[in-house]
């Protein structure tokens, strides 16, 4: 979805920021310990989240043998005009036997922490939710010291859905917020705003002693004013960790990147969301949902 100026303007953006700053530049990937991990997914027919989303981590994360696994398949059924992952409808059926290679890959990789996330599947009765739930079982069995966070869509409000994930026992419950209220019906349409903060709520409820997580983008087009209060409703909801990054856009066809936010911001936004509440707000240009995780959970303990 190409956007002119005059686009921007009817739809209430502000036009794009140009010239990215020196503290967005990030290397080219490389090294062994990448491309190994390359082959292993494509040899187990499994996606990554850090591939799909053009992530500008993944040279980092990858060097360091960590990775966030993309379960039920490439193509999500939403469509997140900031997002670069394939949209279209899914053809064929579920693949039952996903959880085992993500299992047989994490061991493969000898990981203590890993992140399982999923396209958007509204295709499906139960949003995917079993397939999330036999993933996080799959890992426990192979790796009975494995921390287990996932990163779930919305399930369209679903709490069968959800309690499926729950019973799985995750370490972390994470569904990301993304962007503030006024933006959602550009940036997230087919999604919520008080929908996604409803299942977070709702998780809290349902078992309190797993950790909620959810992230935030800045750099769309919204005030330093808006989000703020996102970081208030964040905070009611009794979330434990946020995630704040500056949205990069990933090619020509997503929207365009409004501004960018310099450190010293997102360390004010850190500041912000703490003194809020949140236990734990991770804030910076390069921070993504799934970056640091296990480290980000650490701190919650200490």
């Amino acid at each position: 979805m190409k956007l002119s100026m005059g686009d921007l303007i009817q739809i209430g953006l502000p036009p794009a920021a140009t010239r990215r700053p020196e503290w967005l530049k990030v290397r080219i990937p490389s090294g062994e310990n990448y491309f190994d991990l390359k082959r292993l997914m494509r040899g187990l027919s499994l996606h990554t989240v850090c591939e799909s989303a053009r992530c500008p981590n993944i040279g980092e994360c990858w060097q360091h043998r960590t990775a966030t696994f993309m379960i039920l398949g490439e193509l999500c059924t939403r469509r997140c005009s900031f997002c670069a992952v394939p949209k279209g409808k899914p053809a064929g059926e579920v693949d039952w036997a996903e959880p085992e290679r993500v299992a047989d890959a994490a061991a493969g990789m000898d990981l203590k922490y890993v992140v399982v996330t999923s396209v958007d599947r509204d295709d499906l009765k139960d949003g995917g939710s079993t397939i999330f739930a036999r993933t996080i079982e799959a890992l426990r069995a192979r790796i009975p010291a494995c921390q287990v966070e996932v990163l779930i869509p919305d399930f369209r409000g679903s709490d069968a859905a959800l309690e499926t994930v729950l019973r799985a026992r995750p370490s972390v419950l994470n569904h990301n917020i993304e962007t503030v209220p006024r933006l959602y019906p550009v940036a997230r349409r087919g999604s919520q705003y008080e929908r996604s903060l409803r299942l977070l709520r709702r998780s809290r409820e349902i078992d309190p002693a797993i950790p909620t997580k959810s992230g935030l983008m800045a750099g769309l087009g919204e005030t330093f004013e808006e989000l703020a209060a996102v970081l208030a409703d964040l905070a009611r909801t009794k979330v434990d960790i946020v995630t704040i990054g500056q949205y990069l856009r990933p090619s020509g066809e997503q929207l365009p990147v409004a501004r960018f936010y310099s450190p010293e911001e997102f360390a004010e936004l850190k500041r912000v969301g703490e003194r809020a509440g949140i236990r734990h707000v991770e804030s910076g240009p390069l921070v993504r949902s799934s970056y640091h995780a296990h480290e980000q959970t650490q701190k919650l303990s200490q």
